[in-house]
Formats: structure tokens, sequence, C-alpha cells
């Protein structure tokens, strides 16, 4: 049995954050998370993608957020428990909450935390009839290391913002590049759909719309893919790798049975106190969670992180009074004998 004192579902940046506001409060923490490593979406969809709304960083990539974040709640020695599914809770006598995991890891805690994003997430697959066969094999439904694809020839197909920054961050990678979608006209964000303009007037990626891939050619991997264009008869082209970009498809997972109040998909909160469900002692943080006028942004979770371990606290000791030290007065004392403070200021006479 794993004890500790805020079990967190979900080791994104979310979750990350509660470690360290947790931290602050002398409050241990322990994630779970179904992915094998920690970081979340940011890890193991889009670790490459730059993020622009982070404060004080104009840019950083999702997976360095992720680094940073971890080396951040390094003093406080969270637990963590990788590649399991928080599977089933139940709440004891005390108010405590014991939640097992599908491989049946027991964690015991006060508080639970669920910091899941929005779920686990489903690839959706385009009808091809034998795509499953080439999965790993050179079909990849989203793009985790970019240097797979070092002087590879690569197919993409979709025409939202990740099939567009996917095919132009690969131009420098790989051995050529082909966008293909079923229309003419593209979704996304203007500056990508006139840089891929711009590439294509220059050679580097091949667009192929209105298309489809409608089969896939091979014996031990990916050699070639099947596109019928604009009606006509179909047409091969070899390649490396199939990656088809249609989105993912969220879902709750095993939470959605815990009995708490969902709408769309989402964990309603209290989001005029401090984030709890219709669960006492169960919150809900991040992008899993909703609210009248909610934005799912990381800076919005790293704020409710911040007053859901406040509530917290409260909950654990009600007899305890919490008066709040801003770090760069109090500095931050990790539980690994660690300590960060500002420097003293010294007294010395002027003469």
């Amino acid at each position: 049995m794993i004890k500790t004192d805020i079990l967190i579902i979900g080791a994104g940046p979310t979750g990350l954050f509660t470690v360290f506001e947790a931290g602050l409060l002398k409050l241990r923490c322990h994630l779970i998370d179904a992915l094998p490593q920690a970081g979340g979406q940011c890890s193991e969809i889009y670790p490459k993608k730059p993020i622009y709304d982070i404060p004080a960083y104009p840019e950083i990539l999702a997976g360095d957020l992720t680094d940073k974040l971890l080396e951040q709640c390094k003093q406080f020695e969270p637990g963590f428990t990788l590649g399991e599914r928080a599977e089933t809770i139940d709440k004891l006598e005390d108010g405590t909450f014991i939640v097992t995991t599908n491989k049946g890891t027991k964690h015991h805690a006060p508080i639970v935390a669920i910091a899941g994003g929005l779920g686990s997430f489903e690839p959706r697959k385009p009808p091809i009839p034998n795509i499953t066969n080439f999965e790993d094999k050179g079909v990849e439904y989203m793009i985790r290391e970019p240097e797979l694809y070092r002087n590879k020839k690569v197919v993409i197909s979709g025409g939202g913002d990740s099939a567009l920054d996917w095919s132009i961050f690969l131009t420098d990678i790989a051995s050529s590049v082909t966008l293909v979608h079923r229309r003419n006209e593209f979704r996304g964000a203007l500056d990508s759909v006139d840089k891929v303009q711009e590439l294509k007037n220059a050679g580097k990626i091949t667009m192929i719309t209105p298309a489809e891939v409608i089969g896939i050619m091979g014996t031990d991997k990916v050699e070639g893919v099947s596109i019928i264009q604009d009606g006509n008869e179909p047409f091969t082209l070899e390649t490396d790798h199939f990656i088809p970009l249609f989105g993912l498809s969220p879902k709750l997972g095993p939470i959605a049975n815990w009995g708490l109040e969902i709408e769309k998909n989402a964990i309603k909160v209290n989001n005029a106190l401090d984030y709890q469900t219709n669960i006492p002692g169960i919150y809900a943080i991040g992008d899993v969670n909703t609210y009248p006028g909610k934005l799912k942004l990381i800076l919005c979770g790293f704020h409710e992180a911040t007053l859901m371990c406040q509530s917290a606290f409260q909950r654990i000791f009600p007899d305890k009074k919490y008066v709040m030290k801003y770090t760069t007065v109090g500095g931050v004392d990790g539980f690994d004998g660690t300590r960060k403070e500002a420097p003293k200021a010294v007294i010395k006479k002027i003469e």
C-alpha cells in the first residue's frame, strides 16, 4: 500500500506543479499515470512543439516544460506509479480513499486530485482495412521522436494544425514530405497555412488535394500508400512512413464510473472555492474539469492546483492555520533537506 497526503491522478504539467504547491504546505504527493513517463500530452503527443503562453517563457518546447516542472518539484520527492491506470476508488469510513490501478497497485490518501488532462487518448484512425497491420511498422498516429524520420519518405494525412505543423517541421528532417488532404482548404493557423504554401512553392512539400489515402502496401513494413485524388483512378506513392493526423478522441476511462458529476466528458467542480468535485476530498484540476468560463490552458491548471492545495491542507489539518509566505521571503525547504532562499541582506557601514 502506497500512502501519501495527496494522490494525484495524472502526471502532466498540472499534476507536476501540484507537487510543488503541496510541498510548500509540507504535504507529500504521489502520482499515477497510464503513460510510461511523466509529462502527459506534453511528453506523449507533442514534446517537440513550442508553447507560447507559459508566463516568463516567450517560447518553450512542451518536453522542456515537463523537464523544468520535474526539476522544480524534485525537492519534494514525489512518488510515481507510471504505466498504470487508476481503475477503482473506495472511500473508507474515516473519509480517506484507496485507489487501485489496473495492475493491482493500491494507494491510500486523504485527498485525491484528478489532473488527468483530457483523459486517455485514442487516435482517430482512417477507414483503411489493413492499417492496424502496419501500426508501429511505418504507421504512426502521433510523432514522438522526429529523428525517426531522418532521411525517410513521409506521407502525412490531415488538414488541421498538427498535419500542417508537422509537415513544416519534418521538411528539415525527412528526405521528402507529402501532405494529403481530402479538401483544398486547411483548417489551421493562418501562418502555418502560409508557411506550407511557401514550402510547396519551394518544392520542399508535395501537396496532393483533394485526395485520400485508401490503402497501405508492404510486407513487414510500410512501403507505399494508395491514393485516390479528385475521383480519378487510385495511384501508388512510395513511402517509408504514413502518419494520419486526424486528431485524438479523449476518454475519461474508469474515472467516469467513480460517481463524479460529469458534463460533456469533463468533471464538474466548484470553481467558486477550491475545484472540489461532488465527492468531498476529491478534486479535479486542469483540462479534466469543467465550470462556467473554463479555459483549457496549462496556466489555468497551475492556478487551479494552487487553490486546490490550500483547500486540501485545511481538510487534512482542520485545526491548523496556514499563513502564506511568499517564496521570496520564506524560501523553499525541500523534503530532501535542500533549501532555496534569497541571498541575505548584508549589513555594512558606509564610511
